[in-house]
């Protein structure tokens, strides 16, 4: 899916991530904040922010955030959450995470949460991220997983067809190797894994897409099985996701 097509989709939904539970909520978000160490001095730049939770996790303990996205409907409601909370070292503006209008060197950290997974071109973001990080400076990611080989494009096959601006997850190793190539030493990475409910993950379908996903979802091969834990419970269909959270500091 091309840029244009993500910002349609994003921009159907944006006012869907103020109170989107793995967004708003999930335990990566702390995890993140815990496990950086941000520095009050830092100047923090937060690539797809959408309605802002990274950028608002970060700012009490940095000097200044841009939290920034390529959709002007998830500019909008991060701004007026901006106003809503009184975050006044946040700042609101468009950029593009494979060609950022930043001067070499300029941010302390930047963060990235649940969005890699939508790029087109992911090793772009990467040499774009340490590229305006100064030596030393601290990249954070967090986004969602999914195993090595055919199992990997199993998981990403059922998560496009629920969301068709969904590009690739990538591995825990295709993630170190990343960090590698863009001259960033990784000196941190987690596997967190977080529960689904289908009914509210598939919602956004028609009852004979949610059927098709259903079934995927329960008669995948085996590995996928293992990987998603489908389960019923109390009336509800849950499953597993995994979040890797990688943080890594640019060489120089």
């Amino acid at each position: 899916m091309d840029k244009r097509s993500v910002q349609e989709q994003f921009g159907a939904h944006a006012r869907t991530y103020i109170t989107s539970r793995p967004h708003a909520k999930g335990a990566s978000l702390q995890r993140l904040v815990e496990l950086v160490d941000p520095q009050p001095d830092w100047q923090t730049l937060d690539i797809a922010t959408a309605a802002g939770h990274t950028a608002f996790a970060f700012a009490p303990h940095v000097a200044h955030v841009l939290a920034t996205d390529i959709t002007p409907e998830m500019l909008t409601v991060a701004r007026e959450q901006v106003a809503e909370r009184g975050a006044d070292n946040v700042t609101v503006e468009r950029a593009d995470a494979e060609n950022l209008p930043y001067a070499d060197g300029r941010f302390d950290l930047l963060t990235c949460r649940i969005a890699p997974h939508h790029f087109p071109d992911i090793n772009a973001f990467l040499r774009e991220s340490a590229r305006v990080l100064r030596p030393g400076g601290v990249l954070a990611v967090v986004d969602n997983i999914v195993p090595a080989g055919a199992a990997g494009d199993f998981v990403n096959a059922f998560e496009k067809l629920r969301d068709p601006s969904h590009g690739r997850c990538l591995s825990v190793e295709e993630w170190l190797e990343g960090y590698t190539r863009a001259g960033l030493q990784l000196t941190r990475h987690e596997t967190l894994e977080k529960e689904m409910v289908f009914e509210d993950w598939a919602a956004r379908h028609d009852p004979v897409m949610q059927l098709y996903l259903r079934a995927l979802l329960w008669h995948g091969p085996p590995e996928t099985q293992e990987f998603l834990h489908p389960r019923s419970e109390g009336g509800r269909t849950l499953f597993h996701l995994r979040e890797g959270l990688f943080i890594g500091s640019k060489q120089g």
